[in-house]
């Protein structure tokens, strides 16, 4: 049997369409088939935010590899990669109160901590997310989604309420029950939207008054994603429990959890050992994280450190005139021009195209697969085109795929 038979016989499946691309090797943005180039335009969703295989994580790897792999369940021994991974991640949190990480295999379990964490610190048990908003498909993270993905696996946790992204009568709905507020500050699923900037504010505002504890879910929009390497970070509203993941990696799965020492204390007694993880933290995959993090700094991703504003640092840089993402942002909307596409919105390289239907976007997706460009749609937004791409894509490379990508509306 070939690979590919034995992949639909052996290998479960979530849909009845998997794309079934047989790719060979990954590199840079660009994944490779037997006889083709593919633009990988998604970045495996948001995972890929350094480019495939980069030279330092791929270098980071081996020498941990050489080192050590897993030595024991999560907390127990003192691994240097966890270590100088979350003096890294709390450096780009600056003066803000987040300092504790908790790590994890992926952002699911990452929601999944959180909501913990929040129920044991606040001792209350409502949680408020919004619609059109994925956060996981595990049962505790799943019941945080809207109802079309969770319907026909009830029963679900029961204390969630919904409410309508930047829509401030709702947060009435936020009260002295709520343990904490699940929130994207750019939703992903829902099509790429990002938080109106008063609408966050007062959001902030309600969760302090009510004691409840802000969750911004930045397993999409962290690392460099936006433009800035946290996408609340454009907005100037802190949260009170971080959740990352996907481009994190480098490619390798990892996420984390981020809050306070005071909160995340709370895992350490009744019961002790209020959270445990096997992997959680991997050393090999804590390595990956730490060169993916030092990569976008030191090869200057995300700005240009010789046209930065005097009040700007390499760690949250505060100007958006000198974001080469947002540049790259731009030469993307500037090129998708056609009068089929409705609409192309987002932040950094976290773009949606909009199209009328998904039965018009369908077949345009296909054909710029067949053309060598991969894009995709999104959860709660399936008339959208999802633009994602590496970092370190090109002008150039742009332009290509615009232009394939308006060959096939065509």
């Amino acid at each position: 049997m070939t690979t590919r038979q034995l992949f639909l016989q052996n290998v479960a499946q979530t849909s009845d369409f998997p794309l079934a691309l047989e790719i060979q090797k990954a590199e840079g943005i660009y994944l490779y088939s037997e006889t083709k180039k593919y633009i990988d335009l998604i970045s495996g969703i948001g995972v890929s935010n350094v480019g495939h295989r980069h030279p330092k994580v791929v270098e980071a790897i081996k020498n941990q590899v050489d080192n050590y792999m897993h030595l024991m369940v999560y907390g127990e021994y003192i691994q240097a990669p966890q270590v100088h991974l979350a003096e890294a991640l709390c450096k780009t949190l600056g003066h803000t109160s987040l300092n504790n990480v908790y790590f994890t295999n992926s952002g699911t379990e990452a929601v999944e901590g959180a909501m913990k964490l929040a129920k044991r610190f606040t001792q209350r048990t409502n949680i408020v997310s919004c619609n059109k908003a994925y956060h996981g498909s595990t049962q505790g993270a799943l019941s945080l989604g809207d109802e079309h993905f969770k319907r026909n696996y009830r029963p679900l946790l029961s204390s969630i309420d919904k409410i309508e992204r930047n829509d401030f009568n709702d947060l009435e709905k936020i009260t002295n029950r709520t343990a904490a507020v699940f929130f994207e500050p750019v939703g992903g699923e829902s099509g790429v939207l990002a938080a109106n900037h008063d609408y966050l504010h007062a959001l902030r505002s309600r969760c302090t008054e009510v004691g409840a504890l802000l969750v911004f879910d930045e397993i999409q929009s962290g690392f460099g994603r936006t433009g800035k390497f946290w996408a609340f970070d454009h907005y100037g509203v802190h949260p009170d429990i971080l959740l990352c993941a996907k481009g994190m990696g480098g490619g390798m799965p990892i996420g984390a959890f981020i809050a306070p020492n005071e909160i995340m204390a709370v895992l350490k007694d009744n019961p002790i050992l209020g959270h445990i993880t096997t992997f959680g933290g991997h050393p090999v995959s804590c390595a990956a994280s730490l060169a993916t993090l030092n990569v976008i700094f030191e090869e200057n991703l995300l700005y240009d450190p010789n046209n930065c504003q005097k009040d700007c640092n390499r760690i949250a840089c505060k100007s958006i005139d000198c974001s080469f993402i947002e540049q790259k942002s731009q030469l993307f909307k500037k090129l998708l021009v056609h009068p089929k596409i409705k609409d192309v919105r987002g932040i950094g390289l976290m773009l949606a195209v909009e199209f009328e239907s998904f039965e018009v976007l369908k077949p345009i997706i296909d054909r710029a697969i067949e053309k060598g460009v991969i894009t995709d749609w999104f959860l709660y937004c399936d008339n959208s085109m999802r633009i994602a791409p590496p970092l370190i894509i090109t002008e150039e490379e742009i332009k290509f795929a615009c232009d394939v990508i308006l060959s096939c509306i065509d």
